[in-house]
């Protein structure tokens, strides 16, 4: 019996040896679970974060999406509004530039018609001078002529008189040499 009791003893203590063993595998696969729940735990916070922060990222895109035509509409808006506004002040720079057009041209046709009509008026004053002169001219060539032909009917009235004394003083010495010869 001795030997049964001390197989018995053997088979206990084998067996205490395997519930320690059994103990301490059950304590390591605690761990062991624990740790991979931590582990699961640690992956799903971050995963969970993730995944907010993603879910954050997506609302705020798709806001931001939403907005976009918004956006965009208004930014057209604005663009049409200054290009109305710049359309509006092209437009009334260019009636202010017809307009000095126009009023510079008047002025210079006013100007040609004036300077016209002073041309004019002076080309009737330098006519009516040069008129002046010719009839002055011609009066002087008819004075002067007058003149002359009076000079010349007194030089041939002298000429003749001249000639008439000259035979007479001719007659006078052949007479006065034909008594003498005599």
């Amino acid at each position: 019996m001795a030997a049964d009791s001390e197989t018995a003893a053997s088979g206990l203590a084998e067996i205490r040896d395997l519930q320690r063993a059994v103990y301490a595998l059950r304590e390591e696969l605690e761990r062991a679970r624990s740790a991979t729940a931590e582990a699961v735990r640690r992956g799903l916070s971050g995963a969970n974060a993730e995944i907010a922060q993603l879910q954050a990222t997506i609302v705020a895109l798709r806001d931001e999406l939403q907005e976009w035509p918004l956006k965009r509409d208004e930014a057209a808006r604005l663009a049409q509004a200054a290009n109305l506004d710049e359309i509006k002040q092209l437009k009334a720079n260019v009636a202010a530039l017809r307009e000095t057009l126009e009023a510079a041209r008047l002025a210079q046709e006013t100007a040609v018609r004036q300077a016209i009509i002073a041309a004019q008026d002076e080309i009737a004053q330098l006519r009516a001078t040069a008129a002046s002169l010719r009839e002055a001219l011609e009066s002087a060539n008819y004075a002067k002529q007058g003149e002359i032909a009076a000079a010349r009917a007194q030089d041939h009235a002298e000429l003749v008189q001249l000639q008439a004394t000259v035979r007479a003083l001719r007659e006078q010495l052949q007479a006065a040499s034909g008594d003498n010869e005599k």
